[in-house]
């Protein structure tokens, strides 16, 4: 256990080495905001739930979800659409300001995990290590801090993507600051008449956490719990109660037997909202070249087991 305060205060490292070792020490002091977050939103108790607070986290959880998965995971990690360098940095952004790291980091780490999944090397694997470990403490070692350069030759070259993910707290403290002092914006006051405690509970703690928690549930319980189409190396399941939460990442053994598509959701009544947001954006001219599930992808499939 650490407490250095060089490690609090100073950007990840970026390393283009192998990491040593594949579960690390638990970083507690570098962890102390993500423990913090969770215990500031209890104040969601001690203010009136009006219908404009759980409009305004469901404003908040869905635009950073939507990034999340979107641009984290289905452009930096898979590259399964092209965009401008404008708009990339723009969903690198708002997905910035979840509190998941920055864009480097993610898609670094996400690569690994499909090179390794469910493997000694899969560090966030409930396979070779605990459900809580794959879905929280993981993200808390000495493992988890740099950002590997080796896995992501291709973003590397991007300065403002460095800088953000050198600084990848800057958007989540503009965001809390945005909430908190939004109710002074009249229209927004009017529109709402949350108070700036109000605002900044259920525009900021409560979907930041929830975020969070959906997000990890891709790596723990869609590597456990749900129905597998594909025959894969990997123990990764289709999960719907996770699709929903997570804009139809539970689709995750599809995911896993193909992952160069920009859909996860391959058949019919696998809805996913993130598929359907990137289609919106892509009539708009925001993205383009959507990459397609293959006819022999879906002639691979078998029938659903447990």
């Amino acid at each position: 256990m650490s407490f250095s305060l060089s490690k609090w205060v100073c950007p990840p490292p970026e390393i283009n080495d192998e990491p040593q070792g594949t579960e690390g020490n638990i970083e507690w002091f570098r962890c102390l905001p993500y423990i913090i977050i969770h215990l500031l939103t209890l104040g969601a108790f001690f203010y009136p739930v009006t219908w404009p607070c759980l409009v305004i986290a469901l404003i908040s959880y869905s635009l950073r979800m939507f990034s999340i998965t979107a641009f984290y995971h289905r452009y930096f990690s898979h590259r399964t659409f092209k965009t401008s360098r404008f708009f990339q940095f723009i969903g690198a952004f708002i997905a910035c300001s979840s509190g998941q790291r920055g864009p480097l980091w993610w898609a670094a780490h996400h690569r690994r995990h499909h090179k390794h999944s469910d493997t000694e090397k899969d560090v966030h694997s409930p396979q070779s290590r605990s459900f809580f470990w794959s879905h929280t403490l993981w993200f808390m070692t000495d493992y988890s801090v740099p950002t590997f350069l080796k896995e992501i030759p291709d973003l590397i070259k991007f300065k403002e993507l460095i800088f953000l993910n050198r600084y990848d707290w800057i958007p989540l403290i503009m965001l809390g600051f945005l909430c908190y002092f939004a109710p002074e914006i009249p229209l927004y006051f009017e529109l709402t008449g949350l108070s700036n405690m109000q605002s900044l509970v259920w525009g900021f703690f409560v979907p930041t956490i929830l975020l969070y928690h959906a997000t990890f549930a891709v790596n723990s319980i869609t590597h456990l719990f749900g129905s597998r189409r594909f025959k894969t190396d990997d123990e990764s399941r289709n999960n719907w109660i996770v699709a929903i939460f997570a804009f139809g990442e539970g689709w995750h053994n599809n995911h896993h037997f193909f992952p160069g598509s920009a859909r996860q959701g391959f058949f019919k009544g696998e809805f996913d909202i993130t598929y359907y947001g990137l289609k919106l954006l892509s009539y708009m001219g925001l993205v383009r070249e959507l990459r397609p599930v293959p006819v022999w992808v879906k002639e691979k499939a078998t029938r659903s087991n447990p």
